[in-house]
């Protein structure tokens, strides 16, 4: 074998230990239960229990930001992220957690909000028009 051969074994093997590496990364959505029965780390969508109250003192901790979150399933749970509160989190739509369950409470590390679109009005007037035609 020639080593331009060797080397264009290894870096395929490389590649394909890299796409491996990050394919356990990528899940579907989770819900409270999986994650309690898994003990491993799952993503949960659910949408922010407006209802319940929210815990954020960045003079004390500025990395703790605890709130309510109901999972699709209707499962409603206390979540910590191990982060500063987002700006306009109470406007969010949808909430995305990357986390694991430690007792009772979720301990999310990354959070993706879902928030309401600036032209979501004018998708409706756009649509209302079209069907007027």
């Amino acid at each position: 074998m020639k080593k331009v051969h060797i080397i264009l074994i290894l870096m395929i093997a490389v590649a394909i230990g890299l796409l491996m590496s990050l394919s356990n990364d990528v899940s579907s959505y989770s819900s409270f239960k999986d994650a309690e029965e898994n003990g491993s780390r799952v993503k949960i969508a659910g949408q922010l229990s407006k209802d319940k109250e929210m815990e954020y003192d960045p003079a004390i901790d500025p990395n703790y930001f605890s709130f309510f979150l109901t999972d699709t399933n209707g499962e409603e749970r206390k979540v910590v992220l191990l982060s500063e509160k987002p700006q306009d989190f109470e406007k969010s739509e949808q909430i995305v957690l990357t986390g694991k369950m430690k007792g009772e409470e979720f301990l999310a590390t990354e959070m993706l909000m879902k928030c309401p679109s600036k032209y979501k009005d004018e998708e409706i007037i756009i649509k209302s028009k079209q069907n007027q035609i």
